[in-house]
This record gives C-alpha cells, structure tokens and sequence, in this order.
C-alpha cells in the first residue's frame, strides 16, 4: 500500500527510536506481544496519577476509576463487533481466563460428552480443555490441520463430531503457522450438531477486523498486549451464556455482567491502556480512509485493519520470497502468493543444518528481534514432527515494521546460515 502512512505509525511508537550502542532495534517478535504508542503509555500513566483508586467508592478517583471500566468494555466491543459490553471479560491473559471459564462453561458436562481441540493451536486453548475433562470424565477428540492445505478442512471437523459433542475450541490463526482457518464455516458445522465453539482468535485479532456476530461463536478470545495494548486477556461470549453460566467467584463479586467472571480487583491502568490501544487502530482507520473520520468507531477499526492488511501482505511476500531464496529452509506454512490471504503475517522456519536458536542468537546480535522455540504451539511443532527442544525461528510483522527491516533481517538470516555473522 504505497500510501500507507508509515512514517507517521512509526512516530506513534516510541519503543521504535530506541537504540543499544547505537543499533536500532527492529522488533518482528510481534507475534508473542506488540509495542505500544504514546497514546497507551500515556493512558496508563495518566490513569495511575488521577483516577488510582478502587471501584465502588462515593468520590471523584474512584467515579473516574469506574468510568474507565466502563470505557474499556465498550471499546472491546466495538473492537470485536459486538453489541453489548456485558459480554466482555477482562482479565490477566487469554490463557488464565480460559482455564477460569472452562470450569463454568463445562460445570454440567460430563462422562460420555465429547470435547474437540485442534492440532492447530496455541496450548492456551489446548490445556484448559485437557484439564476438565479429566477433571469431569469427558472424552477428548483430536482434530487435525491438513499439511497440505495448512488449515482445518471442514471434512476433517464433520468426520469427530457426534451428538455428544459440547464443545470444539478452535482458532482463528496459527501462531505457529500464520495460517487463517475459514472460521465462520468451521463454526457453523460445530452449531449443526449443537455443540459450543470457542475461538482462540490471539493471532487474528492484531491483523484482522473480527466479528463475533458474523463469526457466530459462542465465546471467543484474545489478547490485546499482541495488539499494541497492555498485558491482558480478552474473553467475548454470548450474554445468554455468561447469563446462565455458574461464576466461580467470590461471595461479594457482582453477579451481574461484566464482573461477574472478573475476579479480583481489576487492573485499572491497564484497561485505561486498552481503550487507548482500540483509539489506535481507529486512528489508522481515519489516517487511511478519511471518509470514515466522521463515522463510528468500529468503521474506523475496519477501516484501520484494511489498511494495515495491505500495508503487511507485500511485506509478508518479501520476507517468504526472500526465505525461499536462501537454500536450505522449510518454511511451515503457506508460501503460494496467491493464498496470502490465507495467512496472518507469522512465518516460522527451519534451516536443515543450523539450529534455530543459532539464527535467532545471530540475529539479536544485530538488534533485530525474533523468537525460536515451540512458542507454545505445543501440538503443531509435535503434529509436523519438530523437535519439541528447537522448535522453529519465527518472525512476525506487524504495521509498524518496513521492508528495510526485512531486507536487514534477510541479509542476517542468510549470514547466520553462512556462518559468516559479522
């Protein structure tokens, strides 16, 4: 996107000018956590100095604090399409709000019901799932990506579901892979059999405009500090689910929502963050397409997320193509051109000789970021038989990155598997 307006993203993130002995620093560790603008440090920063107070009291801090609460639900909703607030929960991280959930979404379930996790996904939407069944007697069913087409075929989901199916937790994107499931037509076979889907869409949601409504999920979950926001988790759900839903809770926390699942006191400045992060990708939306300056909030969301969608693909393209290039790496995940859109900007690779720790230590040493390991993609690194202890490298673009930063981190992976690191 040749008018994409870089320059001034760029100047939004002040992490970005940082230097270490004069080398700057070229962040594509994006998939395992964003930077963030000014405008969320200075959210959370302004929070912390004029509303730090508790909820619930008769003054000025604790009225502002509220107001806050208020404005993060709201925001999120409009973030994922929803209608209603009350449908969002807050909390510490995707992972810890599903392991709290799934103890009320399955509080009825048990011996001879069936659960679905996927192959495909982060073990934050994998575990939880292994731990109530056992915990309830449940049966617990395996569902495969196709290695050829790297995304879960529809047949594949048909062929585990029985009318004993209650729920399937299924993702969006691979964290691993980039991969895109056809989400909506996935659910949509889960809602034939009568069975609840929950989504992990944590590696959608910094790339894609989502939309529960359209989606047609149950429940589903993400985590803003992966799009430009503060360490939190995102849980959306159907309020006649979380209406009925038994809340493990304390005896005093409101059982109505949205608190009702937020346990504890809640982390303020971080939500005052997380309002500011939304306002972020509304601004690009309104920087991008002028016309939506006037409109609502989530028409500038979807505008944003445009615009950052054609801004990352040609960057995507460079970063594979160029990959490709170098002789002697796998890549796991689509590569085809043409099928871009079928994949969020993560690509995850292998070298057949050079460990990937060694590439990711040599690429540091040059000030650019990316990650090696399984990344918690426990499944998949087993599935496509990666050695659990090495894992992939794996780098992932975000809005803010540039295809000078590409180039530089071609030209180090390329001297990491020459040996020839300068």
């Amino acid at each position: 996107m040749s008018n994409f307006p870089i320059d001034a993203v760029r100047a939004r993130f002040p992490a970005l000018a940082l230097t270490d002995q004069g080398r700057s620093r070229v962040y594509l560790d994006n998939p395992a956590g964003t930077q963030v603008p000014q405008s969320v440090v200075d959210a959370v920063s302004r929070c912390l100095v004029e509303t730090n107070a508790n909820l619930g009291g008769a003054f000025v801090t604790s009225i502002a604090a509220e107001a806050i609460v208020d404005a993060a639900h709201e925001a999120m909703a409009d973030f994922l399409g929803a209608d209603d607030p009350g449908e969002i929960t807050l909390g510490p991280a995707m992972t810890p709000l599903t392991l709290h959930l799934s103890r009320s979404i399955c509080r009825d379930f048990g011996p001879g019901d069936e659960l679905v996790v996927t192959r495909m996904d982060h073990e934050g939407d994998v575990a939880p799932w292994l731990e109530i069944a056992e915990d309830k007697g449940m049966t617990v069913k395996v569902l495969p990506f196709n290695r050829e087409t790297w995304r879960i075929e529809p047949e594949d989901l048909k062929a585990l579901l029985t009318d004993r199916t209650r729920l399937v937790a299924l993702n969006h994107a691979s964290n691993l892979t980039g991969s895109i499931n056809n989400i909506k037509e996935l659910v949509g076979i889960v809602k034939e059999v009568g069975a609840l889907a929950y989504i992990d869409a944590v590696q959608s949601a910094p790339h894609i405009a989502l939309d529960v409504k359209d989606i047609g999920c149950d429940f589903l979950a993400c985590s803003p500090y992966k799009f430009f926001g503060p360490h939190l988790g995102c849980v959306w759900g159907k309020a006649e689910h979380l209406e009925r839903m038994h809340a493990y809770k304390c005896r005093c926390t409101p059982a109505t929502l949205p608190g009702k699942f937020e346990t504890g006191t809640v982390q303020l400045e971080l939500l005052a963050g997380l309002t500011a992060a939304v306002e972020h990708m509304a601004w690009l939306g309104s920087e991008c397409d002028p016309t939506t300056a006037e409109g609502s909030r989530r028409d500038r969301i979807v505008a944003g997320f445009g615009a950052a969608d054609a801004y990352e693909t040609p960057l995507t393209r460079r970063l594979i193509d160029g990959l490709m290039a170098l002789g002697g790496i796998e890549i796991f995940g689509i590569t085809n051109s043409n099928q871009l859109d079928q994949r969020v900007p993560t690509i995850s690779f292998r070298h057949r000789n050079i460990k990937p720790r060694v590439i990711s230590e040599a690429l540091a040493a040059k000030g650019i970021f990316v990650w090696d390991g399984h990344n918690y993609a426990f499944e998949v690194v087993r599935y496509l038989d990666i050695p659990e202890d090495e894992g992939v490298v794996r780098i992932g673009i975000a809005h803010y990155n540039t295809a000078a930063e590409v180039d530089a981190t071609l030209d180090g992976v390329a001297q990491a598997i020459g040996g020839t690191m300068a």
